[in-house]
């Protein structure tokens, strides 16, 4: 490796001396500075990183708590120090954080499919039929699956990999590797639709050796072409404490790039204040990485992270149907906006994901879009953020608070998530609410699987009575609108709670627009008066 090139990559390697943020919790408490650590020798190539360091929270932490062979590299710039990334070295001094982010939520579902009669959307097969998350399409588990759940699923990589205790280690935590193992067999009707820009939100594992995008670099392992099996092959851990904190100055950041270019570099203001201004300073390493750093945690960002609408496999164009392929950068794209603007952006990107196996219609297939779906809600107005209902403080194993970072569903700890705000309200009454708003926004995602069904349906029939071609791009149309509507909805995990006024009124839009598609051609099919022939 070239002298620069290696000063890259030292350079990046610095930025993640992964000690957890005390801010969080105030539970750690820094040790004492240590005097003549050699640091100084450090900040003359490195001075974005003394930058950070100095005068922070992590001041007192010598270089070497997260490097390792530091000397060899002081003598020899090409000797490459080690990096230790692991988030069990935040957890020295953040016990209960870290302990809490590696738990079981037993609460939760066990693995459940989205697509059956009890689940999300039960209709899911036949609505994105022939994609691969007909598959298999889960309920979302504990972050602490978040890589595990993305491997072993039958639409990943052909069913593959399989955990190494079968259903006995279901609940399985740690190592990937020492969860799961690769049985090397493809099983039968499975889907290969995994990629490496879908990893980089699920691991912090490749922050060094991933360019900023995903582009293709010699000082990168991994881009978005790299083959899928062996980016995953290289991904122990699921996304650690350095996602959210720097380690070198425990400030509140982001890493995912397609959120920092969107919102640091493009400008989106999903996140501004109520002056316009959006708490997020870009920083470049050397060309290679860039960090967003803020001022004060915003959750909403940090959560924005994953937690969004994105494209991040192949596709095609709309107005050509030219294959959008991973050397793209439309592979890597966040759009950012709500349901009611998400078609017209992929428009104007001009990217969709599939066609329909019925009508032809070309559909994109949407992701977990609950940062967009609470933007604007009558939380988020009154200034209520991610980790205020999902990370609330709660009582440690000594009897001190702090935040759980389980990542909880607040309808499990309503005293903890909702009565700190409303204090007057009582966990019977709450869970009442909740289920009322859920209960209803069910019904209407019900309703407009149901009219997407019909306008599927109707379609084959108006093609197989030979209804022209222009009445059938209508309709087809008609339901690329319709879907996008419903099935923000079963990708969203709140089922409408975390904004219910936007979702009755894009379910609601869904419905309207397949009645109008199967008005359509109902319509072409009606006989025609005696005499009358086909233009």
């Amino acid at each position: 490796m070239s002298g620069k090139l290696f000063a890259l990559v030292a350079g990046i390697g610095c930025l993640l001396c992964v000690v957890f943020v005390p801010y969080l919790s105030g539970a750690a408490k820094a040790p004492a500075k240590v005097k003549d650590d050699g640091r100084a020798a450090c900040y003359e190539c490195h001075g974005e990183i003394g930058d950070l360091k100095e005068h922070s929270k992590h001041e007192a932490l010598a270089c070497s708590v997260c490097h390792g062979k530091l000397k060899e590299h002081l003598a020899d710039y090409e000797a490459k120090p080690e990096t230790s990334i692991d988030a069990t070295v935040c957890g020295r001094c953040h016990v209960e954080e870290y302990r809490s982010s590696m738990e079981v939520n037993y609460e939760a579902q066990a693995r459940k499919e989205k697509g059956v009669p009890t689940g999300r959307s039960p209709m899911m097969d036949k609505l994105l039929a022939p994609n691969a998350f007909t598959f298999e399409h889960n309920e979302p588990r504990s972050h602490a699956f978040m890589v595990i759940d993305q491997f072993a699923v039958d639409r990943f990589a052909g069913g593959r990999f399989q955990f190494r205790k079968r259903w006995w280690g279901v609940d399985a935590v740690g190592n990937t590797w020492d969860v799961l193992e690769d049985t090397g067999n493809t099983l039968p009707e499975t889907g290969k639709a995994g990629n490496p820009t879908c990893i980089q939100c699920k691991s912090s594992d490749h922050v060094l050796k991933w360019k900023f995008m995903g582009d293709k670099d010699p000082a990168a392992k991994w881009d978005r072409t790299s083959d899928v099996v062996a980016v995953a092959k290289d991904t122990r851990n699921p996304m650690g404490c350095i996602h959210c904190h720097d380690p070198h100055g425990a400030q509140p950041r982001i890493i995912r790039d397609a959120l920092i270019k969107g919102v640091g570099m493009d400008g989106s203001t999903m996140f501004a204040d109520k002056d316009g201004r959006t708490d997020l300073k870009v920083v470049d390493f050397r060309g290679f990485r860039k960090i967003g750093l803020m001022n004060k945690a915003d959750s909403r960002l940090l959560c924005a992270q994953c937690h969004v609408e994105y494209a991040c496999g192949t596709g095609f164009e709309f107005d050509s149907d030219r294959k959008v392929g991973f050397d793209d950068p439309r592979t890597n794209h966040y759009p950012l906006t709500g349901p009611k603007g998400i078609l017209a952006h992929y428009k104007e990107l001009n990217f969709y994901d599939f066609r329909h196996a019925v009508t032809g219609a070309r559909l994109v297939k949407l992701q977990h879009p609950e940062a967009e779906t609470y933007h604007g809600s009558v939380h988020d107005r009154n200034g209520v953020t991610c980790a205020d209902c999902h990370m609330p403080p709660v009582q440690g194993k000594g009897g001190k608070p702090f935040r759980t970072h389980g990542v909880i569903r607040p309808k499990n700890h309503v005293k903890e998530a909702c009565l700190r705000c409303h204090p007057d309200s009582t966990v019977q009454k709450k869970l009442y609410q909740i289920d009322a708003i859920q209960n209803y926004i069910r019904g209407k995602m019900r309703k407009s699987e149901y009219w997407l069904g019909q306008l599927i349906d109707t379609y084959a029939a108006a093609k197989r009575a030979g209804v022209d071609g222009a009445t059938l791009a209508k309709a087809r149309e008609k339901h690329e609108e319709a879907h996008v509507l419903w099935e923000w909805w079963t990708a969203e995990n709140s089922d409408g709670f975390h904004n219910p006024d936007i979702a009755r009124e894009t379910l609601a839009a869904s419905i309207s627009a397949s009645k109008e598609g199967v008005a359509l051609l109902n319509k072409a099919m009606e006989p025609k008066p005696a005499g009358e022939t086909k233009k």
